[in-house]
């Protein structure tokens, strides 16, 4: 079978899309299936195109057995929904034009969080008459609206009709939560068009690790129980509640031998670390993203890992990626996302839930652990154990199995 997959991020990128799409395809290529990605030059989250790639109009490389097609885009930080959904719109047009020259495609995914590149998978499945699939990361326009980027407009309107489209049209919806599947369900979507692929962690590459002595060297880190934020620091993640909880504990507990550290890049990136400054949170660390292949050595300083979004009803429907990632390196979470995930976090024991946006809920869970070795040993040998449930590879495989029947239709 040959598998064409639309995605706008891809690896070398290291954000959510970009190891779920990576990690899948090549567990499909191990199967003995040809897999075609079509992308863009690497640029995510900066908007600056990586070391060793140019933004051509086609390029083709071989990634693990992957054929990866990367296409010529507009490319911008980031930064602002207007020049970012140009970015997105770019790609929609450049990846379906040069999907048509792919080959005796058996069938076509686009993946979300924005749907363009769905889009392009519904024209190339109507083009070459082949099934095509949905796979929902993410609601989209509505997360436009919960993070407060954009108010109700006729525009969202417009996006809302083609979100529903979209979803009608696919032959069939891949949903990373129940969460999702369930709302789907509600709008008139039929179930037996919808399967549940969860996220998961590539335990081939995150797993347990004693903490790396070298970093905490480079970073004057020794000795200190240090709470950790990895990923993308954006609208939706609020991360400022983060850098209260740092106040609170510097200038109100006198707290020295807590440390926050934040690795990533956003769009908020740059008023988190003026205002840590003016702050003068001594107790704060930023820095810029890393490698996948260097990404571990920073999870295994973390004593705990904070996950957050901020409070909106949407981010009750979602799983953030890192906490598979917090479960194979065996680190204990504090997590600030209800619903669905939450539920994971209480399920498997692997750490403790608080309210969004609430610091002194953050000060008083870090404190408690802080205090109880003991909990935290519990915590990181159960989430050692829950991993083995998320396992990237199986997860790969489910979503195949599901595929492999749309192909026999």
């Amino acid at each position: 079978m040959h598998i064409l997959f639309l995605a706008d991020n891809f690896t070398p990128e290291v954000n959510a899309l970009a190891s779920r799409t990576f990690e899948h395809c090549r567990e499909w290529v191990k199967e003995g299936h040809k897999v075609t990605v079509i992308t863009c030059a690497p640029n995510f989250p900066k908007g600056k195109i990586f070391k060793g790639y140019k933004n051509r109009l086609w390029q083709k490389e071989m990634i693990d057995g992957i054929h990866v097609i990367r296409m010529w885009t507009y490319i911008t930080p980031n930064e602002g929904i207007y020049k970012r959904t140009l970015d997105y719109i770019s790609f929609m047009i450049s990846g379906a034009l040069g999907a048509l020259f792919v080959r005796k495609v058996d069938i076509v995914i686009g993946s979300s969080p924005q749907f363009f590149p769905v889009c392009a998978a519904w024209f190339v499945g109507k083009f070459k008459r082949i099934p095509w699939v949905f796979e929902l990361r993410d609601f989209w326009p509505e997360s436009i609206k919960a993070v407060g980027a954009m108010k109700d407009s006729w525009i969202i309107k417009a996006f809302e009709k083609l979100e529903m489209f979209l979803y009608r049209q696919a032959t069939h919806i891949i949903a990373v939560t129940h969460t999702f599947k369930k709302i789907l369900i509600t709008r008139g979507i039929d179930s037996s068009k919808i399967s549940v692929v969860t996220n998961g962690v590539d335990l081939s590459h995150f797993s347990f690790l004693p903490k790396d002595q070298d970093l905490l060297e480079i970073l004057n880190l020794k000795g200190k129980f240090i709470v950790g934020y990895i990923g993308t620091h954006g609208m939706a993640h609020s991360l400022e509640t983060l850098l209260e909880a740092a106040f609170i504990l510097k200038h109100t507990y006198n707290i020295d031998n807590i440390s926050f550290l934040f690795l990533g890049d956003g769009a908020c990136k740059k008023e988190l670390v003026e205002k840590a400054k003016e702050q003068n949170l001594e107790n704060v660390i930023f820095l810029d993203s890393v490698s996948k292949g260097e990404v571990k050595r920073y999870w295994s300083l973390l004593d705990l890992s904070i996950i957050h979004l901020r409070k909106a009803d949407l981010f009750k429907t979602v799983i953030p990626s890192k906490l598979f990632e917090s479960m194979g390196m065996g680190i204990p979470v504090i997590h600030g996302v209800p619903g669905e995930s939450a539920e994971i976090v209480k399920r498997y024991n692997v750490g403790e839930v608080f309210e969004s946006e609430n610091a002194q809920d953050i000060v008083h869970l870090i404190l408690k652990l802080y205090k109880d070795p003991d909990v935290i040993k519990i915590f990181t040998e159960n989430a050692l154990q829950a991993a083995q449930y998320f396992d990237r590879k199986n997860l790969a495989l489910e979503m195949l199995s599901v595929i492999k029947k749309l192909d026999k239709k």
